[in-house]
């Protein structure tokens, strides 16, 4: 059974879909932005910044769908340029304890609304 969750304390969708479906024990969060759900628009600074709100919106849709970040078990983290992995990875390890989720960090040639960072994540919530 499947069934969309949604929040307005995470940005809105960008497009036609949905910001994380429950397919039975697992919570399939949409890739998320470093958008403010308050103002709608982009967080500027540095990409540490972008991180922290991109893994806050992740966090208020895991609420949403019945989980937290320790249900996480699969993450993959876009980037605009490689060369922000190491500020990227420091924020991203405080929103995170062991056992640490399975993770992919690609480098995309351009993110939703330019932003420097896109994250999307898997959470067993049983």
């Amino acid at each position: 059974m499947l069934s969309a969750v949604s929040t307005d304390s995470a940005p809105k969708a960008l497009g036609p879909y949905s910001q994380a479906i429950r397919a039975g024990q697992f919570l399939f969060v949409s890739g998320q932005v470093p958008i403010d759900p308050a103002t709608g628009e982009l967080v500027q600074g540095s990409i540490g910044d972008q991180a922290r709100r991109a893994l806050q919106n992740v966090g208020e849709i895991l609420k949403a769908g019945g989980g937290t970040f320790h249900n996480v078990v699969r993450t993959t983290v876009y980037l605009a340029d490689l060369a922000d992995f190491p500020a990227m990875n420091e924020v991203y390890g405080t929103f995170f304890s062991a056992p640490q989720p399975a993770r992919s960090t690609i480098q995309a040639a351009r993110l939703p609304r330019d932003a420097r960072i896109e994250i999307d994540v898997i959470a067993f919530v049983g």
